[in-house]
């Protein structure tokens, strides 16, 4: 914490704005402690804390400007790129979609609080067509209350924020280990995870190539389009034959599925 305060006391503003612009279009580079380290230096007075607010909440506003007009021209393909680089991709999208089924275009004020989601929300806005006007009020009061989150506080308890950044000093590289060791840990439970998860389904998947060839060729199939609402307004072509039940609603539908049938299931 104490090198990157003193990085922020020398350099200031301009790695405020580049580091949140960064970390806003997706980039490794966490902004929360740049955020805590700059609002710790404006209560000190090294810094303005209503320019430190202003210039990240401008850099939100740039870069969820660039993934919204991304998501009005590609759709679920920017989507799905997103998701790739998420640690759970199978599960990124649907819970995407189900936040913005749930709140509509005000998922904008408290999508930047969800990890993971601070990328996916301006282009699942540009791709449900949310008016430019709207996004950019909703996304703007969301930026600016994400700003103010982490840097007020630091401002208000600069003194023990500093207090904090000795005491980190003094545990020195025992204390990067244990972070990295905890990261370290996390990646690969999730992977690992993902994988027997991937596994379970291995012998019950089937290509949209096998799907097509086996209706081609006559076989019996019931055909279950999961797709939530939005997605499917979004998007609004399905299988032929195919039945369409939210993933929500499946308990309450399950009789509309015919079992003396194979039974076919997809989503997004």
């Amino acid at each position: 914490m104490e090198t990157l305060v003193e990085f922020l006391r020398e350099h200031g503003y301009a790695v405020l704005f580049g580091w949140t612009l960064a970390d806003q279009l997706g980039l490794p580079l966490p902004a929360i402690p740049v955020l805590l380290a700059a609002g710790a230096l404006a209560g000190q007075g090294s810094l303005s804390i209503g320019l430190c607010i202003a210039l990240t909440t401008i850099a939100c506003l740039l870069s969820d400007a660039v993934w919204y007009e991304l998501g009005r021209r590609r759709g679920h393909a920017v989507l799905r790129l997103v998701c790739r680089l998420s640690m759970e991709p199978d599960y990124c999208v649907s819970y995407t979609t189900g936040m913005f089924e749930r709140l509509g275009a005000a998922s904008m004020l408290v999508g930047k609080f969800v990890p993971g989601l601070q990328t996916l929300v301006p282009p699942m806005a540009g791709m449900l067509n949310v008016s430019r006007p709207m996004f950019f009020l909703l996304d703007g009061i969301g930026s600016l209350l994400w700003a103010s989150a982490f840097l007020l506080p630091a401002f208000w308890f600069s003194n023990q924020l500093a207090q904090l950044g000795a005491l980190l000093e003094e545990l020195g590289v025992w204390f990067g280990i244990l972070l990295v060791g905890l990261l370290v840990g996390y990646v690969a439970f999730k992977f690992l995870q993902r994988r027997h998860f991937l596994r379970t389904l291995e012998g019950r998947r089937l290509t949209p190539q096998d799907l097509k060839s086996r209706m081609d060729s006559g076989d019996d199939l019931q055909i279950v389009d999961l797709r939530r609402r939005i997605e499917y307004n979004a998007f609004p072509h399905a299988i032929p034959g195919a039945i369409r039940i939210a993933p929500e609603a499946v308990e309450d539908n399950h009789h509309l599925i015919d079992r003396d049938r194979e039974v076919v299931l997809y989503c997004t």
